[in-house]
């Protein structure tokens, strides 16, 4: 889901890489990158875009009781 989101905003769609790892007690952290110069588009304004993000996929975890980190990462 965080892919979909993410190369949804971005232009350059084929850059996007979500990497997933344990992030300790049975959560997982995902690392955002895109594109030099698309990392604007994904934080928006004061951070909204990314934000909004965040929550998104906060919620699709828990769901599954798990809890999930992202990471933007230049």
């Amino acid at each position: 889901m965080c892919r979909y989101v993410v190369t949804s905003i971005v232009d350059d769609t084929d850059a996007v890489q979500v990497t997933a790892s344990p992030a300790g007690s049975g959560a997982v952290r995902l690392d955002v990158r895109v594109a030099q110069g698309e990392m604007g588009r994904v934080i928006g304004k004061r951070g909204r875009v990314a934000h909004a993000i965040r929550t998104l996929v906060r919620a699709a975890g828990s769901r599954d009781d798990v809890d999930i980190e992202v990471e933007f990462v230049d």
